[in-house]
């Protein structure tokens, strides 16, 4: 039964046509990346990065080189979408994709860490074997066929992405609509449909129709009779985030997953017409199972736990942050911080206010105000500062956010010194002060 479900052979048609797409979106987010400002402002203006936390090592290359750096990795996908030494190519480009995403959480966002695990996924497919450069020059590499284990993979990884972040959705800020028109406020001043999407009716079509959206396009897309109505819904509804969210290539990304849904004989017949339909539904049982289903195992169960984790942390993760990375938890908060920074040398007692633009970038300002981790890490860069001008330092914060519209309310115990605390990352950590959310 286990081989049979996870060796069935089956056309590899979905898979050839999503390397193509998927190379070619990566070369899209790191040119992307490039033109658009991107990097100047996130990796080069900064004076230094906000990386996470344990990865100090991983810091932006000087000057303009990251420039250079992005667009190493435009090549990659190029050579990913064409199959050319496909496996040097997808190793290459998530090493460098997965550096990038550590060394900086200014700019986080759910789309980069998705990129990183597909990334590392696809180093290990056979995604190679039919219209690429590599079959071409390798005629004996050349395949119609994959595992079935290949298509229940993403369908699996799809399933747990969308299925939390469904989940997520169901608390009360999103459900009496708080969150949803916090989000559509700040988009008010875009031209034509600024003013239709604060009407009340995209603003409950986006929060119920996000939460039944996530819950059930997975089960949807499997089931044949209703698969073609929720491809449709799926265009429109990353279209609809394309637009007014500008989530870079997500949901092209996510549009593409649809191919590994639909019958190979379509796909073979709109995209790889030239190609023969595999048909045999042949069982080879390969002498990589074992490794296979346990290393299966392991990912999967590390996928499924992450989320799980900020339930074992005090306090809400909407105030803590604890837990929410690496968790699917999308568009779900909205915070401002009024926050200060004092420098306490331990020698002479003196205090100084620290102006935060001296250090940081406004985006930076923005994340150092409200976010508990990042507010530990400028502490101790604060501290790494002033120790290279020969000083001892302590550092107190005083800092009070409001959460989706709330009340500004103490975020951080002032009379802590964050310089000399360390970050826990398995328990609560408990200079972060309790929230009045929850009542």
């Amino acid at each position: 039964m286990l081989d049979r479900f996870l060796f069935k052979q089956i056309d590899n048609s979905a898979l050839i046509v999503f390397r193509i797409i998927f190379g070619l979106l990566c070369f899209l987010e790191s040119v992307g990346a490039i033109f658009t400002g991107w990097i100047k402002r996130t990796l080069i203006d900064p004076q230094f990065t906000f990386n996470f936390i344990g990865f100090d090592f991983l810091q932006p290359l000087p000057g303009n080189w990251m420039y250079v750096y992005y667009a190493v990795m435009g090549f990659f996908g190029i050579l990913i979408m064409v199959g050319y030494k496909y496996r040097i190519s997808m190793i290459s480009f998530t090493i460098m994709w997965s550096c990038t995403y550590l060394m900086q959480k200014s700019s986080y966002n759910n789309h980069y860490y998705l990129l990183m695990l597909l990334s590392a996924i696809m180093v290990f497919l056979p995604a190679n074997r039919y219209a690429s450069i590599d079959a071409k020059n390798n005629p004996k590499i050349k395949e119609i066929a994959m595992p079935s284990w290949v298509k229940w993979v993403f369908v699996l990884q799809l399933f747990i992405l969308y299925t939390y972040a469904s989940i997520a959705k169901i608390f009360p800020d999103w459900i009496d609509l708080t969150v949803p028109k916090l989000l559509m406020a700040n988009k008010a001043n875009y031209p034509i449909i600024g003013g239709l999407l604060q009407h009340k009716f995209i603003v409950v079509l986006i929060a119920y129709g996000g939460i039944l959206y996530d819950g059930l396009v997975i089960p949807l897309l499997l089931y044949k009779p209703t698969r073609k109505y929720i491809f449709l819904i799926s265009i429109f509804f990353h279209l609809f985030n394309s637009i007014v969210f500008q989530v870079g290539i997500f949901p092209y990304l996510a549009l593409a997953f649809s191919l590994f849904f639909f019958e190979p004989e379509k796909i073979k017949n709109l995209f790889l017409k030239k190609k023969p339909l595999y048909t045999k539904n042949e069982v080879f049982t390969k002498n990589y199972k074992p490794i296979l289903v346990a290393v299966g195992v392991v990912y999967f169960t590390i996928q499924i736990a992450l989320p799980l984790r900020q339930h074992f942390f005090k306090d809400n993760v909407l105030w803590t942050e604890e837990g929410h990375r690496l968790s699917w938890r999308m568009m779900l908060r909205s915070k401002s911080g009024r926050t200060s920074y004092k420098v306490v040398d331990k020698a002479s007692n003196t205090t100084e206010v620290i102006n935060m633009s001296d250090y940081l970038t406004k985006k930076q300002i923005r994340t150092a105000s409200c976010k508990p981790d990042v507010i530990w890490q400028f502490a101790q860069h604060l501290k790494k500062t002033y120790a290279k001008k020969g000083k001892d330092v302590k550092v107190f914060v005083d800092a009070k956010i409001s959460v989706n519209g709330r009340p500004y309310q103490r975020l951080i115990d002032k009379n802590t010194d964050l310089a000399s605390v360390p970050w826990y990352w398995a328990k609560h950590n408990d200079w972060i002060l309790p929230s009045q959310l929850d009542k």
